[in-house]
């Protein structure tokens, strides 16, 4: 999963996870009720800080806040490009 996005600073992408489709009894969710995914996986890294490294590495999934990042589309797919501050936890 080579990606030629080389994000700046403290900033990575993430490729966000799929939205759930169905829900746990069945029903199937139309387009208009589905919610924004807070989960994904990191498929590029910053430098970091001089000061302070990074802590994630690319193909950590992670969970992110519903608002965190800026939505971006590449070569057809959707990325988010975020501070390393807007990741919750690294799953």
């Amino acid at each position: 999963m080579a990606l030629n996005i080389k994000p700046i600073g403290d900033r990575v992408v993430v490729e966000a996870a799929p939205a759930e489709e169905k829900t746990a009894s069945g029903l199937y969710i139309p387009d208009t009720a589905k919610e924004k995914p807070s989960q994904g996986t990191v498929v590029a890294v910053g430098s970091g800080k001089p000061d302070e490294p990074l802590t994630v590495a690319v193909g950590d999934k992670v969970l992110y806040g519903k608002y965190a990042g800026t939505e971006i589309t590449y070569e057809g797919k959707e990325y988010l490009i975020m501070r390393e501050s807007d990741i919750y936890a690294v799953l």
